[in-house]
């Protein structure tokens, strides 16, 4: 079984290279960040084509979240339980849903902007309510993966230059710490192999030739509970399809499982 997270960075924007990209990777299950478009808008048709369901919590701003199955999808719940809201607004950050033999959830944790910035706040207290939500299925026996764009680098490797963050959100020991604690919870980070260089950055700024000299971040994560851990036969970045004219600032991890 393939399990992938990608921040699509736009669903319109990405729909063609979405689907060749799902065509050539043979992937079953992916949980998409930052669909930008509203549910009623969201490509099921093209998807359902290519032989997907998918499960959609967007409203059409810049966040948006889903799951695409190609091995059936149930159980689906949109949000955060306690989801505590920006500025009065819950906004679309997670879903989760069972797909054959796992559940998922694909979340897009809150960027905290700076440092002493309300979003920052947001965000890690968005940590906490993630936490609550998952420990139930972390401890249980069936394979359950948090998958997704976590605007967290869990240690200074996952950066190209950790002085060049100083004072920076994303390195914090304040959110370093959020992502033990949800560790805590029962789930391990499924670090990928990269497939150029020393370090399998997730993330390249499109600004400042930052993807070709690989000043990249590893903050697209997945993060398993040990039944989906010991199922773990391979896990890579595919930093192939950050490439050439219209791609996303992100690539795709994929993970493959024994099940």
């Amino acid at each position: 079984m393939r399990i992938a997270t990608w921040n699509v960075n736009s669903i319109t924007a990405r729909l063609p290279r979405l689907l060749a990209w799902l065509e050539s990777s043979g992937t079953d299950v992916l949980c998409l960040q930052e669909a930008k478009v509203a549910e009623a808008q969201f490509p099921f048709d093209a998807l359902r084509e290519a032989g997907y369901e998918a499960a959609v919590h967007a409203t059409g701003r810049w966040n948006g979240v889903a799951v695409l199955s190609r091995v059936g999808l149930e159980d689906v719940v949109k949000g955060l339980p306690g989801d505590p809201g920006y500025e009065g607004v819950q906004e679309p950050r997670a879903i989760s849903a069972t797909c054959g033999p796992v559940r998922v959830w694909s979340v897009y944790v809150p960027n905290g902007r700076e440092v002493d910035h309300p979003h920052y706040a947001y965000k890690l207290q968005w940590f906490e309510v993630l936490r609550a939500a998952v420990e139930g299925d972390a401890a249980g026996g069936r394979p359950f993966a948090v998958l997704g764009d976590y605007n967290v680098a869990p240690t200074d490797d996952d950066v190209y230059d950790r002085a060049a963050f100083e004072g920076a959100t994303h390195v914090t020991p304040a959110e370093r710490a959020a992502l033990a604690s949800l560790r805590g919870a029962g789930l391990s980070d499924v670090v990928p192999r990269p497939l150029k260089y020393d370090h399998p950055f997730t993330y390249w700024d499109y600004r400042q030739l930052c993807f070709p000299k690989n000043r990249g971040m590893r903050i697209d994560l997945v993060y398993g509970n040990e039944p989906f851990a010991k199922a773990v036969t391979d896990s890579y970045v595919d930093r192939e399809e950050r490439k050439g004219k219209g791609a996303s600032d992100h690539a795709p991890v994929v993970v493959d499982l024994d099940l």
